[in-house]
Order: structure tokens, then sequence, then C-alpha cells
């Protein structure tokens, strides 16, 4: 178990679903859209795939969230400033940069937990906004011992 000092706090859970079908015709009739809302780097994965829909979409959908973790709606910080980013285990984070970083900053919002999912139709995520863990008297002493 993790002492209560040293634990990280959430600040904030955030969902949301993406209509694949709706997604793609959007991106079709708007393409300027990826480069507002994807970085180089989450359009480089996507492109991976014949279909890049199902990789924007849940992108797309983990920004929405991220936004609704920190409490806040659309148009508080660019889409480009939440970066969904992979560990070379595939698991997804963010990054965060400009308007976003500043509002997390101003949250105390140092680490984050994201998934992602999708089916032929739809794609999920969920964030979850956490402080950093506070290393307090209790780590201390751990790390002396």
């Amino acid at each position: 178990m993790v002492p209560a000092d040293v634990a990280p706090t959430v600040i904030g859970l955030g969902t949301d679903l993406v209509d694949l079908d709706r997604f793609r015709m959007v991106l079709a009739r708007t393409p300027g859209l990826v480069d507002r809302l994807f970085t180089p780097d989450e359009q480089a994965y996507a492109a991976e795939r014949d279909d890049p829909t199902e990789r924007l979409g849940g992108r797309f959908a983990a920004k929405e969230a991220a936004l609704k973790a920190m409490g806040v709606g659309l148009g508080a910080a660019r889409f480009r400033d939440i970066e969904v980013v992979r560990a070379d285990s595939g698991a997804p984070s963010l990054a965060l940069h400009g308007s976003a970083a500043a509002r997390a900053d101003a949250l105390g919002a140092g680490r984050w937990l994201v998934t992602i999912s999708h089916t032929d139709h739809v794609a999920q995520a969920v964030v979850l906004a956490l402080t950093p863990p506070v290393m307090g008297a209790a780590a201390d002493r751990e790390a002396r011992a």
C-alpha cells in the first residue's frame, strides 16, 4: 500500500465517445482539420493504418476527455496542445503543451492515466488527471533507511 503522503490525488476524470463514421465524414469534408487537431507524431501513428480514423478518433476522444478531467470544455486549450503519446509498451499517455500545460499546472495535475478503446463504429477514451506523487516524511524515512 502506498502511504497517504506519497500517493497522488485525483484532480479530475474525463471520458468521451467519438462516432467514427461521422468523424470520418468530417475529416473528409475538412481535410485541414487533421493538422489543426493532431500533432505530426499523432498523424504519423494514425497513418500506419489503411483507415487512420480509428486512431485519430481515439486520440480526439482522449483530448476531449483530458479537457473534461481539467474541468473545462472545448476552446479552453488548443487540441494540438494535448498530445497523445505512446510508451514503448504501447500504453497511451499525455504530453501537454502551451495553454493545456498552463491549465494543468494551475490545477496541480502532473500525471495522467489514459485508456483508449474502439469498435468499428465508436472510439472511447477515459482520462484521469492526478497530482504527481509527493515525497513526504514517510518517503524520506524510507529513503534514508
